[in-house]
């Protein structure tokens, strides 16, 4: 299915609103054997440019957050990459990325999870990955909490019963590190289940 993505120019021929400012270039990585998936918000502009997803800081930094090196990382038989718009939105204009895509989740998303049955734990980076993914596990839970509330009661979430399991993340962006800063409790009680659930789902050459 992720060729198939791979060729989609939904955005470009007939798109909601206007097209994509730039070709198609979808970035993900797909795999019915990974146990893991970060299901996160569109690609920026070095992924755009590479067609490596996380091939920036910000993935330096989740990479941390997750406690694993690039090899594990990229592997896609134990991790796979869903961002909630395949492609780069382009930017606004403060020089900021647009928000994905509402394209890709309409035409694409439950279908892909819908032959990833082995998934067990996704780790779901910002808002739009968050709403969607909650829609479709968890409606009953309010998706008008924001993310900080949501990231705080990580617990609450990630027990639920039934598979897969969720963990809500900020994004890494290191514009966001003033957030961080401001809540201390993220790194010292969030990161360590993070790292225990990506080690336990896809081993570790722990970084840290």
């Amino acid at each position: 299915m992720a060729d198939t993505i791979r060729t989609c120019r939904i955005c470009l021929e007939s798109p909601r609103k206007l097209p994509l400012p730039h070709a198609p270039r979808p970035i993900l990585r797909l795999s019915n054997k990974a146990r893991l998936v970060i299901a996160s918000q569109a690609p920026g502009i070095r992924a755009h440019v590479s067609g490596t997803p996380f091939d920036d800081p910000s993935g330096e930094r989740l990479r941390a957050w997750m406690g694993i090196g690039p090899d594990l990382f990229y592997d896609e038989t134990r991790v796979s990459i869903v961002p909630m718009g395949f492609c780069f939105p382009g930017h606004d204009g403060n020089k900021g990325d647009l928000p994905p895509r509402v394209e890709c989740r309409v035409a694409w998303h439950d279908a892909v999870f819908a032959r990833m049955p082995q998934v067990e734990t996704i780790l779901v980076i910002g808002l739009y990955a968050l709403r969607y993914h909650l829609a479709r596990l968890h409606p009953d839970i309010a998706s008008s909490l924001g993310l900080t509330e949501q990231v705080k009661a990580w617990r609450s979430l990630f027990e639920r019963p039934g598979l897969p399991r969720l963990i809500a993340l900020p994004h890494p962006s290191w514009r966001n590190s003033g957030w961080l800063k401001r809540h201390p409790w993220f790194e010292a009680e969030v990161l360590p289940a993070v790292r225990a659930e990506v080690a336990r789902l896809v081993g570790t050459d722990a970084v840290g």
